[in-house]
């Protein structure tokens, strides 16, 4: 399990338009595109600079593609980095504001701090 990749995947596909909706629409194609292009690239630096052996789990995967925001909490993912991400890819579904970061919290509240840790 590796909290540094699910949180660099919530970072990363947050951060680009075309990710998030890509993500929305195919999360199983997005996620293994991921996994093989960007995964093993180091954050802001140059393209040259790779690692070889990060991975998602199964577990992992299947999570982020369900879109299971209750399992990435258990698998220690940030959960700011994944309400931001779902504000984008599922607020839209929503007819009242606030209506689904209401409905993540909701489908947290049993879940106790700090367990995962969620410090930056």
């Amino acid at each position: 399990m590796s909290r540094y990749l699910l949180d660099k995947f919530l970072y990363t596909v947050d951060r680009d338009h075309e990710l998030t909706e890509r993500y929305r629409a195919e999360p199983e194609a997005l996620v293994a595109w991921w996994e093989e292009n960007i995964a093993n690239s180091l954050l802001n630096c140059v393209v040259a600079e790779k690692t070889t052996w990060l991975r998602f789990t199964d577990e992992e995967r299947t999570a982020l593609i369900t879109h299971d925001s209750v399992r990435l909490f258990e698998l220690g993912a940030h959960p700011f980095l994944t309400l931001t991400l779902w504000i984008a890819m599922f607020e839209r579904d929503f007819d009242e504001p606030l209506a689904m970061q209401l409905d993540y919290a909701r489908k947290l509240a049993d879940k106790t701090l700090p367990y995962p840790d969620i410090t930056t």
